[in-house]
């Protein structure tokens, strides 16, 4: 069993039936203010996710398909986006750079 947590530590806002997170359908699910520090996302499927204001820094999306997730004040900071799909993606100006930034580095 996986638990994804709050930024805080305190609240479980998903627990997934899984070993790992890799390649995992979380598709539209409710993330916003998610700690998901250094998580294992690849190949994961984030499309329509609420990853508003998550803490995704170190988090590996490389192949993540992300079309269509909020990702408005999400810290993306190191996090691996090679092969993401972050078409449609709802970004806002702090953290497009970044992840422009991340995209054009691989």
């Amino acid at each position: 069993m996986i638990a994804i947590y709050d930024r805080k530590g305190f609240d479980v806002l998903l627990a997934v039936r899984a070993t790992t997170l890799r390649g995992a359908n979380l598709a539209g699910a409710a993330l916003g203010n998610a700690n998901m520090v250094e998580f294992d996302l690849r190949g994961a499927d984030l499309s329509g996710a609420d990853l508003s204001h998550a803490d995704l820094r170190l988090a590996n999306l490389s192949g993540a398909n992300l079309k269509g997730a909020n990702l408005t004040g999400a810290d993306v900071t190191g996090a691996d986006l090679t092969d993401a799909d972050v078409s449609g993606t709802v970004l806002e100006p702090s953290n497009l750079a970044v992840v422009i930034a991340q995209l054009v580095d691989d």
